[in-house]
């Protein structure tokens, strides 16, 4: 077993190790640099999503669902059925009609209901017959996942400028500004995701500091086995709390919770091998992995079973008695509630395992990082007599298509990442993947499923951090020629502008715009994009 010297500055020395930072990192420019970097493209971003938010005054795409459904939560707890169909109920509700549900009926819908009650929580400062008031929680919530990403990217490269470059792509990359202007699911996913991604980045550094304060403190001919144990790591059930709010968004949440609990674990195997603990891998399964699955497995579970609070409160939430009326029936040992939402949760999974029905915009997940089938969210077609048109044909359109300069450039860091991570061991390579795995593989193995390319919203944040870590190759080293730094920084800075123009000239499709069709078809490069 490897010995701890008995040196006054092993701490330190440790630290330096476990987190390999310099020093410049934290001084004062670099913090003041790392916070109004992100802040000042947040307010630029939102200020972009929260343009004319209430436009289109129509539901838009799977808008039919969610915030109707968010409004049914304010009144009843509960989704409860509308109506008639869609085609029928839209037109009433978008005028103003509330009176749409059936009021002792529950709807049985396929998604938990945290995801819901945010977006209702617009409605209910705006008032549910207000599209600024639908679409408000999600455009909140991408206008500070802009901060959060540059964030993350500052602590994950060390770098200021990275961590804003990172927040002018989020703020400029399309697919993220339809999301954050349309009241989906899928961006809320995406930020409960991401917040549990940015507290375990905190949980590394945070472990890191305990474990070289308490293997470098040790008395001098201390032995370490297994090392010690840190019980107590606040930013962990942080992560925990945050990917129960994104499972119960979505159950997607569920693979970012398997991604990241790797992730962490390797982070802890790194750890301990690196302070010299003789079994490192033993004592970070036993000590770290296990004490990390049970307390975050309970947060998680916790948290979920919370968000069904309002159908548990319900008379006529959908199978909310079903136990009753079916005493010998299930897991028979369970109260009587659980019961109930354990059988709802097993009609939710055969719908999601049976939904194979053909549809004009699925795609196929090999294809999503190059955007070769962008999800149409809305189109109109415009006449003569149509106001903002004045011409035979003109186009009014929202596709959620990704800016290209971004993903088709991170498709490339994606084999850069790869070598990176399995070559040079480096952990941010490791980090990126996860966010990537936890959002993108799990939809290679449902491929019979009706899928689209607007679920790759999710998993958005690391295709950032990607193009990132590419830009951070071009990154003058200390020491560098002053030449050299010039060059390294034009590129980056003229690769940003690329990323803006992109953005500028789809801008018409992300929001809506009548425009005359032929300037629609300039912007549908290919077949598949329209």
């Amino acid at each position: 077993m490897d010995r701890v010297d008995s040196v006054a500055g092993r701490p330190a020395l440790l630290r330096a190790r476990l987190l390999g930072r310099l020093p410049t990192w934290d001084s004062r420019r670099e913090r003041l640099l790392g916070w109004w970097g992100p802040l000042t493209f947040a307010i630029l971003g939102g200020i972009l999503r929260f343009w004319r938010l209430d436009r289109p005054h129509q539901l838009v795409f799977d808008e039919t669902y969610y915030v109707k459904q968010g409004v049914s939560m304010l009144e009843y707890g509960t989704e409860m059925r509308w109506k008639g169909e869609g085609e029928k109920v839209d037109p009433l509700f978008t005028h103003g009609t509330l009176d749409v549900f059936k009021t002792t009926e529950g709807d049985m819908v396929v998604h938990p209901p945290v995801g819901k009650w945010v977006i209702a929580f617009g409605e209910w400062v705006f008032g549910a017959t207000s599209s600024w008031g639908w679409r408000f929680s999600v455009a909140l919530l991408g206008t500070i996942s802009i901060v959060m990403i540059g964030r993350i990217a500052r602590r994950l490269f060390a770098s200021s400028f990275l961590g804003t470059a990172a927040a002018f792509l989020t703020a400029f990359e399309g697919h993220h500004f339809v999301h954050s202007r349309t009241a989906l699911l899928d961006i809320i996913l995406m930020f409960f995701a991401l917040a549990a991604f940015g507290a375990l980045l905190v949980d590394r550094d945070w472990y890191r500091e305990r474990l070289a304060h308490v293997v470098g403190s040790a008395p001098p001919g201390t032995r370490w086995r297994y090392g010690p144990v840190i019980w107590w790591r606040p930013w962990r059930l942080v992560a925990a709390l945050m990917l129960g709010l994104a499972t119960g968004t979505k159950w997607s949440g569920l693979y970012f919770f398997a991604a990241f609990g790797l992730m962490t674990l390797f982070w802890d195997i790194g750890a301990r091998r690196a302070v010299g603990v003789r079994h490192w891998f033993a004592g970070a399964v036993l000590k770290d992995g296990l004490l990390a699955f049970v307390s975050m497995t309970a947060v998680i579970l916790v948290t979920y079973l919370a968000s069904f609070v309002g159908w548990f409160r319900s008379e006529h939430g959908y199978a909310r008695h079903w136990a009753a009326e079916h005493p010998d029936e299930g897991v028979t040992w369970l109260p009587e509630a659980l019961r109930s939402l354990l059988q709802y949760h097993q009609e939710i999974l055969h719908f999601h395992n049976g939904l194979t029905s053909p549809h004009s915009y699925e795609s196929n997940p090999w294809s999503w990082s190059i955007q070769s089938r962008p999800t149409s969210f809305f189109y109109e077609t415009k006449g003569v007599d149509d106001v903002g048109c004045g011409i035979e044909k003109c186009s009014k359109a929202i596709s959620s298509l990704g800016t290209v300069s971004v993903w088709w450039v991170a498709t490339a860091a994606l084999f850069v990442l790869l070598v990176a991570w399995a070559m040079r061991r480096d952990w941010r390579a490791g980090a990126i993947l996860a966010g990537l795995a936890g959002g993108w593989l799990p939809w290679f193995f449902i491929q019979h499923r009706t899928i689209f390319t607007f679920y790759t919203i999710s998993f958005q944040p690391w295709i950032v951090l990607a193009v990132v870590y590419l830009l951070a190759l071009l990154v003058p080293p200390a020491g560098a020629t002053r030449r050299r730094r010039q060059v390294g920084y034009v590129v980056i800075g003229c690769y940003l502008l690329v990323v803006l123009a992109n953005f500028a000239f789809y801008w018409p499709v992300y929001t809506a715009q009548v425009i005359p069709y032929e300037q629609w078809q300039w912007r549908m490069w290919f077949p598949s994009w329209v």
